[in-house]
Formats: C-alpha cells, sequence, structure tokens
C-alpha cells in the first residue's frame, strides 16, 4: 500500500498478487471458525422460521461454535476450509493483489491518487476477483452451511471439495458454480472499497503525521480500522449472498427475490444476521492478513535482493 522505507525496494505486481493470496490463506486458517459460526447465524431460520417462543439453535459467536463442536465435533468448525484457501489464492491475489496496480493505472501514476480513484480501483479488483474464485466461494458456504449429525440421521451433502464442485455443475449445471455472482461482485465492490481505501487512508495519515512508523502497530491500527467499516457496509449484502448462494434451486428467483424475502418473513434485523461474528471475523482477517501481507511482501523482496545480489 502507502508507505513504505526508502531502504525497501518497491514490490513488483507479481510479488504484491503472491503475497496477497498467501496472507489471505493465513487469515482464513486463523479466522476460519468465525466465519463458520458467521454462515451458521446468517442461514439460521431460512428453511423454518423460528416460531413465538422457540429458542434459536444458535446464539452468538461463541455460543455458536460451542454448540458447533458439542453436537458436530471440532472439525465443523473447519469445514470447507479447502474451497475457502482455494478461494484466497484466486480471489484476495487480484482484489489486494492488484489493488496499487489499478490505483495507479486508474491515477495514470500519480503517487497522490484521490478518493473517487482509490474506490474505483477497488470496485474494480473486488468485481475482477469473483470472475475467477465464484465456484470455490460457494462451495465453501455450503459446507459451511451443513450440518453433519450421525444421530439425527442427517446426510452431507458434499462428500468433498471435489465431489461438491462436481455434483454441483451436474445437478445445477455449469451456471450453478457460479450462483449468486451478481450479489457477491456487489457484496466485493464495497467490501473492496471499504477495507482497501479504509487501510490505504488510515496507513497513509497514520505515517503523514508521524503517528507511527511503517511496522506492525501501524499496520495493525490500519486493519482493525478497515475492519470495522467493512462489517457496518457490507453485512446486509453479506447476508443476501450467504442465503442465496446456499439455496436450493427454485428456492429464490435471484437476489432481489432473497432480500424481499427475507425482509417479509425476518423483518429488516435479519440484514445483520451473525454481525458480531462478522465483525470478529473481519476484523481479526483484516489483521491478520494485511500484516501477513505487508511481511511477506518484505520478506520475498529481500530474499530476491540476497539472489540477486549474494
Amino acid at each position: 500500500m502507502v508507505g513504505g522505507r526508502a531502504a525497501d525496494l518497491a514490490p513488483t505486481a507479481a510479488v504484491k498478487i503472491f503475497s496477497a493470496g498467501t496472507a489471505g490463506c493465513v487469515a482464513d486458517l486463523v479466522t476460519f471458525p468465525l466465519d463458520t459460526a458467521k454462515v451458521r447465524l446468517q442461514v439460521q431460520g431460512e428453511s423454518k422460521p423460528l416460531l413465538k417462543g422457540q429458542r434459536a439453535e444458535y446464539r452468538g459467536v461463541f455460543g455458536t461454535i460451542f454448540t458447533m463442536v458439542k453436537t458436530e465435533g471440532p472439525r465443523s468448525l473447519y469445514s470447507g476450509l479447502v474451497a475457502g484457501l482455494h478461494r484466497q489464492m484466486s480471489f484476495a491475489s487480484v482484489r489486494i493483489g492488484m489493488y496499487d496496480t489499478m490505483k495507479q493505472l486508474y491515477s495514470r501514476g500519480s503517487e497522490n491518487a484521490g478518493l473517487g480513484t482509490r474506490l474505483l480501483a477497488g470496485s474494480t479488483t473486488g468485481a475482477m476477483a469473483v470472475a475467477f474464485a465464484q465456484p470455490t466461494d460457494v462451495v465453501k458456504v455450503r459446507f459451511q452451511a451443513q450440518a453433519r449429525r450421525p444421530e439425527s440421521g442427517s446426510v452431507k451433502r458434499y462428500s468433498s471439495t471435489i465431489d461438491a464442485y462436481r455434483t454441483i455443475a451436474r445437478d445445477e449445471g455449469f451456471k450453478g458454480l457460479w450462483k449468486g455472482c451478481l450479489p457477491n461482485i456487489t457484496r466485493n465492490a464495497i467490501v473492496n472499497c471499504s477495507e482497501l481505501v479504509t487501510y490505504d487512508i488510515m496507513k497513509e495519515l497514520i505515517l503523514k503525521y508521524n503517528l507511527m512508523t511503517d511496522n506492525m502497530p501501524c499496520h495493525f491500527t490500519a486493519a482493525f480500522a478497515a475492519g470495522f467499516c467493512t462489517t457496518i457496509v457490507a453485512s446486509p449484502v453479506d447476508v443476501i449472498k450467504t442465503r442465496f448462494m446456499n439455496s436450493v434451486p427454485g428456492q429464490y428467483s435471484g437476489a432481489v427475490n432473497c432480500a424481499i424475502t427475507m425482509l417479509i418473513k425476518e423483518g429488516p434485523t435479519a440484514f445483520y444476521k451473525g454481525f458480531v461474528p462478522s465483525f470478529l471475523r473481519l476484523g481479526s482477517w483484516n489483521i491478520v492478513m494485511f500484516v501477513s501481507y505487508e511481511q511477506i511482501k518484505r520478506a520475498v523482496m529481500r530474499l530476491y535482493v540476497a539472489s540477486v545480489n549474494p
């Protein structure tokens, strides 16, 4: 992003793409249980709305995690992890790794990019990333949403990640792998703008006013702010995306119908279901990802410098 020590060699676009994908995987490994809890809370009440006075199965992020571990085992918290790592390598690498390149392109090489230019760059890379990673996102959500309880006779929806790709393509057509692509493009344009632009601006201001040096505390602070802003802005679209991608064929006619159905049956608060786990997950994910991203970039460039100057 912005800043950087003068002694550091500027990372290339390829280094940024590799570093972003790797950092995204590291962040997913750390925060995946929170993401799974968020998905479970978001789809709760979808197939059978809760009756008046009926107790919800999942209550809060930590309650959801406890319930899942108790009823399905600890491994359930990482259901869909393989697809999640597939997603980050093809998704984070594009939306984060190419952000600076797109910003430079839109600003015609200027070092002082305006807010509009940053928002446009974030929207562009977010949309581009969906085109690459949508099938991995669909499979990840399906795995996270399915409850596996042998004692109740429930059957796993898919036996493996590869089986999920194959089954969705066979039963729902090739388009099934891109289910929810439009709301996902909308979500990721919003997420990218909120996340990357907030981080970019926060880091720039911290360095400009000499509040911190370009190190981990600076990255941590900027990443925390990015996670908070992103959760507030993106939660409604995120819930709609999760519901639509997890739905069976014919349940909703489209993303808009999904949103209207949620509003009528569950009220406006349904759009902020799983808000706390979303914030915990996005906040922690942003911190781990951006700190890892900055460090991986520098490590790769040091290795490159050492290789050309033995």
